[in-house]
């Protein structure tokens, strides 16, 4: 049986999954770089808020690691159940621990989608965003790549992360956006996207709800997310963590409502 949705259905890229996802960034070592130092206990995360939580919307990036993120993911959850969404993200180069840097050649962005599929083991990204959009190329050069791997199937639904509103209007002229990535938590409270979202029936996926885990130390998580759970029923959170424990807290904060 399938547990309950944390925080209640939202669809997202044509599957209807649950408000609270996950996010993976946590499930690396320091620096967001390498494995996990305790590579089991990830596994054991990732299993436990599919399986134990039925958090059905998990958020991945090839430059989580960068790529032993994805394996990780794989590794936990291959064959992915039919009602959770992979969600990964491509054009972002890693030269070093904690270092990132956009790189939207067309050539790599659609090398890094080719490398997704096999990490992933799926013939089709059901969800891909640009991770960034590389101010040194062409921001339609970007896209066109994507869109045309979506043509070839190689992609599903594309999505965008940390964009602004100009950003959203340009690449909808073209196609839909299944989705838009942005920072939102009580400390970044001002996104212009998350109206925009809103108005334009888009889900809005805040990444860095606890402020990388700063908000859960002081306030506790369920303040946090439920403030930003209040920001409209398009507004999906995705936390991290790298332990079980917390994972049990944070959905709990969502079930049980602010503290």
């Amino acid at each position: 049986m399938i547990p309950a949705p944390p925080a209640g259905p939202i669809t997202i890229a044509g599957k209807t999954v649950s408000r609270l996802g996950f996010g993976t960034m946590r499930l690396t070592g320091r620096g967001t770089w390498a494995d996990p130092d305790d590579r089991l206990t990830a596994l054991t995360v990732l299993r436990r808020a599919v399986h134990t939580h039925g958090i059905s919307h998990i958020d991945t990036a090839d430059a989580y690691g960068p790529h032993t993120v994805e394996q990780l993911v794989r590794d936990a959850l291959h064959p992915y159940p039919d009602h959770v969404l992979i969600a990964t993200k491509v054009g972002m180069v890693r030269p070093a621990p904690g270092q990132w840097k956009p790189l939207g050649n067309p050539f790599y962005l659609r090398a890094c989608v080719e490398a997704s599929l096999r990490r992933l083991n799926v013939e089709r990204l059901e969800l891909c965003y640009l991770h960034r959009i590389d101010p040194e190329v062409s921001r339609d050069d970007q896209i066109a790549v994507l869109h045309a791997l979506q043509d070839e199937g190689k992609i599903g639904h594309i999505g965008l992360s940390k964009v602004t509103p100009e950003d959203l209007r340009h690449v909808l002229k073209y196609r839909p956006v299944a989705a838009v990535q942005n920072v939102l938590n009580t400390t970044d409270r001002d996104d212009p996207a998350v109206d925009l979202c809103r108005d334009l029936n888009i889900p809005y996926v805040a990444y860095r709800p606890l402020d990388a885990g700063l908000l859960a130390q002081v306030h506790g998580p369920a303040d946090p997310l439920n403030w930003l759970l209040s920001q409209g029923s398009h507004v999906a959170p995705i936390p991290s963590t790298s332990q079980p424990q917390h994972l049990d807290e944070i959905v709990a904060a969502v079930q049980d409502g602010p503290a």
